[in-house]
């Protein structure tokens, strides 16, 4: 625990302790029978791991160690992944991401409203967001580092972390490399379904749908930005400033492209799908629809955009 915490932080960790000594012997018996608590997955910082560095955040200069090893990341947990680096507490949704499922094994899932927890974690580093409750309780925990989430793109995030976490020559590499592959897979894919053929990102909930621009994960980054394919003109209209656009189920056919995403929450249907207005557009008619799961696929980091490229491209060639 870092020696400059103010008396709030002191105070909770008093009330962590006596909790723990009340349960001292199902502590000891499970240290006996060879458990580990969840913050054991990640090591405790060595002597070789020490020393800091001056971070220039959006809100200003942090001291942040030079090769944290107990990161709690509210956000942006799937970057650090793609780093990485040691993490002992994520936010749910990368929790919940198959994407991550193995490589989160034993990460405790922690909230910002949870500071008990988070400083149970010990951590040497938090990660949030700037719209995050008890930022300021944070920063008496760990240094704390927070993003505004879409203020940066795909690639400008992944560096912005690598440069946090002394990785940023890893992470211009990966950036680079992600460049040259999607924009040939990019080109591959435009000689198969036409260099002017138009995709487009559609997903839906028990009420709306919705057509995604190119910034809004579910892969759009890899489809539009790095791999150069076109959008529809009522998406382009509609969707590519703010992101995301709701559409009612009788408009479906006015931003259909040539071919469609279709991001379909697992266990989730919709009575259109059974309708002439879905089943009569050309792309659904010809087959050429793509289906991914939203909760799999709803970050834009490395790990993310590396299988989505691999998805799309082995997906579009393979349409008729």
């Amino acid at each position: 625990m870092k020696k400059w915490l103010t008396p709030l932080v002191l105070s909770l960790t008093l009330v962590l302790s006596a909790c723990g000594s009340k349960g001292d012997s199902s502590t000891n018996n499970a240290s006996n029978n060879g458990s580990q608590p969840t913050a054991s997955v990640a090591p405790s910082a060595s002597p070789a791991a020490s020393g800091t560095f001056t971070y220039e955040s959006e809100t200003g200069k942090v001291e942040v160690p030079l090769n944290p090893q107990r990161i709690v990341a509210l956000t942006n947990a799937p970057n650090v992944l793609s780093l990485g680096l040691p993490l002992v507490g994520v936010d749910q949704w990368s929790n919940k991401s198959s994407m991550f499922t193995e490589k989160l094994s034993g990460v405790a899932e922690v909230t910002d409203e949870n500071l008990e927890k988070i400083i149970e974690l010990d951590p040497d580093l938090i990660i949030a967001g700037t719209n995050m409750k008890n930022l300021d309780k944070m920063r008496e925990i760990a240094p704390t580092v927070v993003y505004t989430w879409g203020k940066l793109d795909y690639i400008e995030q992944q560096l912005a972390i690598g440069k946090l976490l002394n990785k940023e020559k890893e992470a211009q590499t990966w950036a680079d490399d992600f460049k040259k592959r999607a924009e040939e897979a990019g080109k591959q894919v435009k000689a198969k379904i036409g260099e002017n053929a138009t995709v487009s990102v559609i997903e839906f909930d028990a009420k709306s749908f919705y057509v995604f621009g190119n910034n809004w994960a579910r892969g759009t980054e890899v489809l539009y930005q790095a791999m150069g394919l076109g959008m529809t003109e009522n998406a382009k209209k509609d969707a590519l400033g703010p992101g995301m656009f709701t559409i009612s189920s009788e408009s479906l056919p006015e931003y259909a492209g040539d071919y469609i995403v279709l991001s379909r929450p697992k266990g989730l249907d919709n009575p259109v799908f059974q309708t002439e207005t879905w089943k009569g557009i050309p792309a659904v008619k010809s087959g050429r629809v793509i289906t991914i799961d939203p909760a799999s696929y709803s970050y834009s980091d490395p790990i993310t955009l590396d299988h989505m490229l691999k998805l799309y491209t082995d997906e579009f060639l393979a349409l008729p």
